[in-house]
Parts: C-alpha cells; structure tokens; sequence
C-alpha cells in the first residue's frame, strides 16, 4: 500500500488531501517536529533530504509536491476529476502553470514573511521586498478568484489544494484581510469533507 510520511503542521497534510479527494489507499507515518520546529532525523530514512511530504509506493520514493500530485492522479485518477480538460493542450498547460504556481512562486515570500516575523530584529530590506512580493502574490490571486469558484474555473482541481496552501499561510501571517475573493476561496476549500478527513487523520 502506499505510504505518505508526514510531518506534522507541514505541507504533506496537502497530499493526503489529495489522496481523500481522490479516495486512493494510503498509510499514515507520522513524524514531529523539535522544539526548533524542524524535522526529526528519521525523517532522512525515507528521504536523504529529511523533507515532506515523501510517498513510498511498492519500493518508489518520491518527493516534491507537484510531482506526488502528478503520480498520484496518473495512478488514481483514471475518471479525470481533478486534472486537466483533456484534449486541450493550452488548458492543459494552464492546469499545469497553476499546479506548480504555489511552490514555485507563491511560498517564498510568505516564507520570508513568516521568518521574519519570528526577529525582533528585522533587515528592513528583507521586509520590504517580503511584504511587497507578498502583496503582489495574494493580489494575483484575488484576481484570479474574482469571477470563478476555483483557479481553473467552476470545478475544484488538483491545483486547489496547493493554492489552498498558499490562503492559509496568508490567514495565519495576518496577511488575508485585504482579500476577500482568496478569503471566501479558503473558506470554501477548507470545509470540503475530503480535507476535514485529511486535517483528522494527520493531526495538521
């Protein structure tokens, strides 16, 4: 059976969302941060890197969330309810765009928000270009989210959940006020059945 190693108040809980959404078998291991907040070193036995999420399946290892969600719906997804509009290359690419946006372009800035705010002595430079680079990614997204439910239209793909991410690190960094439109997005995504079952099976 496939196996997700998750860390706790981290990412991978993003990947057995995905798994609940898809209705896929999966097993739990669970690992805890430090008082640090990093990850244990057990962690390194399922992935040199120590990072998650990580999937095992039948002896594959596999990291990076955008390639999990990919393996996970070629493997259990055969309907096709959270990928792409099939037989459009262009709306393919564009699903492809948003799949990859929240950790390619969306995380880093809030990252550096997030370090920033644990300083009490801040570099004015990185909290300029933080705070700047964090409007410009939320703003894209409030955008994005002014005439549509979900990123891709009417219909609630893979490249939710990633974004749904992204919405919440924004919520917990104070950061969402001015966005309504990404406000009521994770609202909407978060009281899905499928990530209240994903938030219960790994804690957070």
């Amino acid at each position: 059976m496939l196996k997700v190693h998750h860390l706790r108040v981290g990412r991978s809980v993003f990947t057995v969302w995905l798994l609940e959404e898809l209705g896929a078998p999966y097993e739990l291991e669970i690992y805890i941060r430090n008082e640090m907040g990093r990850a244990p070193p057990e962690l390194k036995n399922a992935h040199p890197l120590g990072k998650s999420p990580v999937i095992e399946d039948d002896g594959f290892v596999l990291a990076e969330s955008g390639a999990i969600a990919l393996y996970l719906l070629d493997k259990f997804d055969p309907e096709n309810k959270l990928g792409p509009a099939t037989g459009d290359a262009k709306a393919t690419a564009e699903w492809n765009q948003w799949l990859m946006y929240s950790e390619a372009s969306a995380f880093a800035p809030l990252l550096m928000k997030l370090l920033l705010s644990r300083m009490d002595d801040k570099p004015p430079v990185f909290e300029m270009f933080s705070s700047g680079e964090v409007a410009l990614q939320l703003g894209y997204l409030e955008e994005r989210l002014s005439d549509r439910e979900f990123v891709m239209g009417d219909r609630f793909t893979a490249p939710d959940i990633g974004t749904t991410y992204i919405a919440q690190m924004a919520e917990r960094l104070g950061e969402l006020g001015p966005y309504p439109n990404l406000a009521a997005y994770l609202a909407r995504n978060t009281a899905r059945p499928a990530f209240q079952r994903a938030l219960e099976k790994t804690g957070g």
